[in-house]
């Protein structure tokens, strides 16, 4: 892929390759809001989008992939979010859609990626664990997304780091690895490189982004988090969950199991903007965001920033 010269140099490896693009950058498939105006705008800026089907609606989903078609002609990627799957057909519909990769999530990475990679499509697997990434390793997927328990969204009650989990996973597995949880620019990249990431997946900063469709009210509480400004529900129950601190979650932080019943209204949080009426997940990151920006500048600001921070590195 050519790429403009006023643009940062691309990086070559495994993941670039796989999933032929310039910059191995990723955008987290969360729900209802990575859909095309976002993924678009992250595989036109050099990186990979992807179009999530975690809100359980294929029928908008297969829209959505239409208009990525439309308004991008660079690869994107579909999540299979196991936990929140209705129809187990839904392997054969993300084939049926031409997409060439696939993220898979929240299960048993057995399950779709056999099929998946009979299909022609490359597979990764989101493992917090090291215990998962051998199993995914073991079942064939193309390469990992190692995600550390202080990123935002849905994660193991028994969370690990990025700084402890990342670098633990990518000492015993051969596959290529994609580091999420934490990261947001060009230094957070470089230090994931160092762990040995040879990529990195951006969830918060990008519902932060100017092309997300959340509601501005959710932008500007990411923008004025503190790093302290998450809570963990859920540690002894599932699914354990990693939030925007509310008053909501302040109270739910406390309780023994918070059950899905309480993402009822989320529609309303996320394009309504009442910051009560559901959980707005949320990674620790929000407190080193501090604007909201198109996604372009993210990604372009992010390379500029790797560059710069690996060429700040000791040399002997």
């Amino acid at each position: 892929m050519r790429m403009d010269q006023n643009k940062p140099a691309p990086i070559r490896n495994r993941i670039t390759e796989l999933l032929n693009i310039p910059y191995p950058i990723v955008q987290a498939p969360m729900g209802y809001i990575a859909r095309s105006a976002l993924a678009s705008a992250v595989s036109n800026a050099g990186a990979l989008g992807i179009i999530e089907t975690s809100s359980g609606d294929l029928v908008a989903v297969r829209k959505e992939i239409a208009m990525m078609k439309d308004l991008t002609p660079h690869p994107f990627g579909v999540n299979i979010a196991q936990l929140f799957v209705r129809d187990e057909s839904i392997a054969d519909f993300v084939v049926e859609q031409g997409v060439r990769m696939v993220t898979t999530s929240a299960g048993d990475p057995t399950k779709y990626t056999k099929q998946l990679k009979a299909a022609g499509l490359k597979v990764f697997h989101v493992v917090p664990t090291l215990a998962a990434a051998l199993k995914a390793q073991d079942a064939g997927v193309d390469g990992l997304v190692v995600e550390g328990g202080e990123g935002g969204g849905f994660k193991n009650p028994k969370d690990v780091a990025t700084m402890v989990l990342l670098p633990l996973v990518c000492e015993h597995v051969e596959i290529p690895v994609i580091a999420a949880g934490g990261i947001t620019d060009g230094k957070s990249m470089a230090a994931a490189f160092a762990l040995g990431a040879e990529g990195v997946q951006m969830g918060t900063r990008m519902v932060s982004a100017k092309e997300s469709p959340v509601h501005e009210n959710w932008k500007q509480a990411i923008i004025n988090a503190k790093e302290t400004d998450t809570v963990f529900l859920n540690r002894f129950s599932r699914p354990a969950l990693r939030a925007l601190r509310t008053e909501k979650t302040t109270l739910l932080e406390h309780e023994d199991h918070v059950g899905l019943e309480n993402f009822a209204n989320m529609t309303d949080l996320y394009f309504g903007g009442d910051m009560e009426s559901s959980i707005a997940l949320t990674g620790q990151v929000a407190g080193r965001i501090t604007s909201v920006k198109p996604v372009a500048q993210i990604i372009n600001e992010t390379m500029v920033g790797f560059w710069d921070a690996i060429g700040r590195f000791p040399t002997p």
